[in-house]
Formats: structure tokens, C-alpha cells, sequence
């Protein structure tokens, strides 16, 4: 098919997630590091908030924002990677079979991040708004679980990072642009995929931050 003009695949909303997820991640890993716990906090809420907006979004947001979208049985998506090696023009809109997945995996692995460290201390002086809640048992193994899935996330921000190159390098695929301008030239008998007001997307974000609000100050 015929290449035509740059169609917007990609909403406003679902890239600054994208992005933001990327700072909150370095974020939250400089702040540990540093023992700037304060800081630490500040981007676990931030996260949180982020979170419960990119679930919703996934259920009321654009088309391609959708898990209804992106997410296809597994046997598609090991069939989408036994193709890998085959080069041809990318005309996919929005996630690819087995990329979908790995977004999946990604906000989970982030919502399991963030609800084990509203429930975790450092066994000196910083604990989460629901460490009490919980009690010093489960609070000491959920600090625990805290840390490993840290480094499962580390671990897939790898394999993220490797997979983006390996469609530049193999199939001739660029995955960045489109997530920075949201646009991608497709087919000129492409369809638009739907996309919801920005304004929604405020609102949705508003009610979020004010689910964590009521978390933190619950406590």
C-alpha cells in the first residue's frame, strides 16, 4: 500500500504518561539512592496518581490508548515475534501484538511498585501512608517485595530499551518519534483512530490525584 500522510495515532494524554512514567522511574530510583526520602514519596504519589489514570484511560481513552486495542491473545503476539526478522513497512496503529503485552506487564509491575511502597518502611524512620495499617510483618515483607520488583522493573525497562533498538535496526520501525509528536505516516486508506477530548483526560487525571490525596491523608 501507498504511503500517505502522517495520521495521529497517538493522543496527548497517553505520550505525556509515556514520558512522565520515564522521569518518575529515574525519579524515584535517584531519590532511594540519594536517601532523599521526602522526594522518594513525592514521586511514588505522583506515580500512583499517574497509575490510576492510565488504567482508566485504558477503558474510556482514545482508540489506541485502549486495552481492547492492544492486547490480543498470546498466540498472536508469539506469532507477531516469529515474524520479527521480516522486514516490511510498519502499518501498525498503535501497539503491536506482543508490544501490548509488554505495556501490560510494565503497569503492573508499576501498580506493584507503587502499593507495596505505600506499605513499606526503611526500618529506621520513613514509612509508607499504610504501613500501619498493615502492621510490622507485613509491612517489613512488602518493603522486601518493594525492592525486588524494582529490579523487575529495571529489568524490563531493559528489554523495553533493547526492543525499541531491534525494530530500528532490523525492520526499519521508528517506535520514538510517534510517541513524541504522535503522529505516524501510514497508508493514505488508513483509518484515523478514534480520539477522546483532552479535557476528559484532565478530568479523569483530577478525580486520580484526588484518590491519592484521600490515601495519603487517610493515613
Amino acid at each position: 500500500m501507498r504511503e500517505g500522510s502522517a495520521i495521529r495515532v497517538w493522543d496527548g494524554p497517553t505520550r505525556i504518561f509515556h514520558w512522565a512514567v520515564v522521569a518518575l522511574v529515574f525519579m524515584s530510583w535517584l531519590t532511594q539512592q540519594e536517601d532523599w526520602m521526602a522526594a522518594h514519596k513525592i514521586s511514588g504519589y505522583t506515580m500512583f496518581a499517574a497509575l490510576l489514570f492510565r488504567f482508566a484511560w485504558g477503558f474510556i481513552g482514545s482508540e489506541t490508548a485502549r486495552f481492547s486495542h492492544f492486547l490480543v491473545s498470546p498466540r498472536a503476539a508469539f506469532a507477531h515475534l516469529r515474524h520479527f526478522i521480516r522486514r516490511e513497512p510498519d502499518h501498525r496503529i498503535g501497539h503491536n501484538a506482543a508490544g501490548g503485552w509488554m505495556v501490560l506487564a510494565m503497569l503492573l509491575a508499576l501498580a506493584v511498585q507503587v502499593g507495596t511502597g505505600l506499605c513499606a518502611n526503611d526500618q529506621v524512620r520513613v514509612e509508607g501512608p499504610l504501613a500501619e495499617w498493615v502492621g510490622p510483618e507485613w509491612s517489613d515483607w512488602l518493603s522486601h517485595v518493594h525492592a525486588v520488583t524494582f529490579t523487575v522493573i529495571e529489568v524490563a525497562i531493559v528489554v523495553h530499551v533493547a526492543a525499541v533498538l531491534a525494530y530500528a535496526l532490523v525492520k526499519r520501525h521508528n517506535l520514538v518519534i510517534p510517541m513524541i509528536t504522535g503522529r505516524k505516516r501510514l497508508p493514505s486508506n488508513a483509518p484515523a483512530p478514534r480520539m477522546r477530548s483532552p479535557v476528559l483526560a484532565a478530568i479523569v487525571f483530577a478525580f486520580a490525584g484526588a484518590v491519592v490525596a484521600w490515601v495519603v491523608l487517610l493515613s
